[in-house]
């Protein structure tokens, strides 16, 4: 079986294709959990990098899709978003994963299954009155050179970066799914980057460097020039001098010790650095 496939047996709307169905179509499969007219996958074009792994966290388990196609990765984030957002909205070259929460019809109707027709409604309101009892939390990772700073800016060779470039991206990601399980009421779009970003760059060279970060947000010399940074903020212009700051404080909290676990970082960070309050 391969990744989609597999996937698709789990959450039945990646059989729809965000070039082809709109987004009434997607809530029916979606919010109501009906059964896509047709069961094809050929919309994706698969990649010998493709794989999904359970990774180890300090908040427990996720799942783990990684996709080696660029054009499979955005037909994905944006199917997984459409019945919510439209399957026409655009994924950002910058943007390289995404953490989703999916609905797993599957598991809810095999937990209607144990009780009788009569007393499925009932049921079916309860069970899913819990989200945890239906949502799955996935993270969907694109294989591609981080941030869509390419290898000869990060100063690597092509195949170095991109290596890099993976690592960086997953403990990014899976800073998300942490943060997201531990500290479920403290999030600010701006801070949360930075605290996945310092995690990533820690985990790929046991440094984190704020001159490599800037380049990732698109900061030079305190001014915003065009990055990542937008994604998360309405005002990145001015906010960028602020950030800069930001990235020296993350720096020396960052050398204080060597971090055995590079997820050891997170609740320092989430305690040391303050939210921008700035945010989409």
């Amino acid at each position: 079986m391969n990744v989609f496939a597999e996937l698709a047996a789990d959450y039945p709307l990646l059989y729809l294709n965000p070039n082809r169905d709109d987004q009434e179509t997607y809530r029916h499969v979606v919010l109501r959990g009906e059964d896509p007219a047709t069961h094809s996958l050929d919309h994706y074009r698969g990649h010998p990098a493709d794989r999904i792994d359970l990774a180890d966290t300090p908040a427990g388990k996720a799942r783990v899709v990684t996709l080696g196609d660029r054009r499979d990765f955005e037909l994905v984030i944006r199917g997984l978003m459409a019945a919510k957002s439209g399957p026409n909205e655009p994924v950002p070259e910058s943007q390289g994963a995404s953490m989703i929460f999916v609905f797993n019809w599957g598991r809810i109707h095999a937990h209607l299954a144990a009780f009788p027709e009569e007393e499925q409604a009932a049921e079916f309101a309860r069970f899913t009155s819990v989200k945890e009892n239906y949502l799955d939390m996935l993270v969907v990772l694109s294989r591609g050179p981080y941030s869509h700073v390419d290898a000869a800016a990060a100063g690597f060779a092509e195949q170095e970066w991109l290596d890099y470039s993976d690592t960086i991206r997953r403990y990014h990601e899976l800073t998300h799914v942490i943060c997201r399980r531990l500290y479920p009421q403290d999030t600010d779009a701006v801070r949360d980057e930075l605290v996945a970003d310092t995690v990533g760059l820690y985990a790929a060279f046991r440094r984190f460097d704020p001159e490599m970060e800037k380049s990732f947000l698109g900061i030079r010399d305190g001014v915003y020039t065009g990055g990542r940074l937008d994604i998360y903020t309405d005002t990145p212009a001015a906010l960028a001098l602020k950030v800069s700051e930001t990235l020296e404080k993350i720096k020396a909290l960052s050398e204080e010790r060597e971090w055995a676990d590079p997820y050891d970082l997170i609740p320092v960070l989430m305690e040391k650095i303050p939210p921008f309050g700035s945010g989409k």
